[in-house]
């Protein structure tokens, strides 16, 4: 499967017993507000995966915004939740893929491979024509043996590539907020030093849909040069829209590069690491 599917594409594999449509919406500033569109209406037979709930762990106050689950618990889920490493897994939102692309790399993370983004999200849906529902689907609780995983990088990994300088970080945020203005969301505005930004709504055409393999290439090396994909670190505010730079590297055809799941939320919770105010 491509990591990115068509409206469509979906609607012609609708019918298909393996197939699970997970609704991702979710709004930063209103936290429940996603679950409560689901529930007035979805692609049917969409389940329905919380940001804050089932896609991060708890918050310490050191671990950032949206700290990672463990991988042990993330397969719980799935299998609570009925999905199988057997089950086409498609993710959507309503946000450009913003949030849809976290559960995307979380199941890749995990080795679950057969996984894509609806690209265009639930306006592409509603546009070819695709229905709406209300009926809530349960799948059967199932087990979901853990594989390999891939691996990730925490602060201190981080910090060591800053002094060997052997990765390139790359921020998924705004420009502004990469450059320490208008910060909202974390207490310190700023960047990790030597880091280099993508804002991740780069991504998208004018039509809300990821722009062509070609063109992404071309714009990330750009931005990367002629460096390996694999020497890359992905990181936003808080893991989450660096997946979607990550999702955007696996369209571009540049695939190996890593995320850190703490991003600037986690690092400048530390006032002892070094940071670009």
């Amino acid at each position: 499967m491509s990591v990115l599917i068509s409206a469509a594409e979906l609607a012609a594999v609708a019918g298909d017993a393996r197939l699970v449509i997970v609704d991702c919406r979710h709004d930063l500033a209103q936290p429940e507000a996603g679950e409560a569109a689901w529930r007035e209406a979805h692609i049917p037979g969409a389940l329905f995966m919380h940001l804050d709930r089932d896609l991060s762990a708890k918050k310490t106050g050191r671990n950032g915004r949206h700290p990672l689950p463990s991988p042990q618990d993330f397969v719980a889920l799935l299998g609570a939740r009925g999905i199988s490493p057997a089950h086409r897994v498609v993710a959507y939102d309503d946000a450009g893929g913003m949030f849809a692309a976290r559960l995307w790399w979380m199941l890749r993370w995990v080795g679950h491979r057969d996984a894509a983004v609806l690209d265009g999200g639930l306006s592409a849906w509603k546009a070819a024509g695709g229905a709406l529902d209300t009926t809530v689907r349960n799948l059967p609780p199932t087990d979901y043996p853990l594989g390999v995983v891939e691996p990730t990088l925490d602060a201190d990994a981080v910090l060591a590539s800053l002094e060997d300088g052997g990765r390139l970080l790359v921020d998924a945020r705004a420009p502004d907020r990469f450059r320490g203005e208008n910060e909202t969301l974390d207490p310190v505005g700023g960047h990790i030093p030597g880091a280099v930004n993508r804002f991740f709504k780069l991504n998208i055409g004018d039509d809300g849909r990821f722009k062509p393999a070609d063109v992404l290439r071309a714009e990330w090396r750009e931005v990367i040069g002629g460096r390996d994909p694999a020497s890359l670190v992905m990181q936003c505010g808080s893991g989450v829209t660096a997946c979607h730079n990550l999702l955007a590297l696996e369209v571009a055809g540049l695939s190996g590069a890593q995320l850190y799941p703490g991003s600037w939320s986690e690092w400048c919770s530390d006032p002892a690491r070094p940071m670009t105010r």
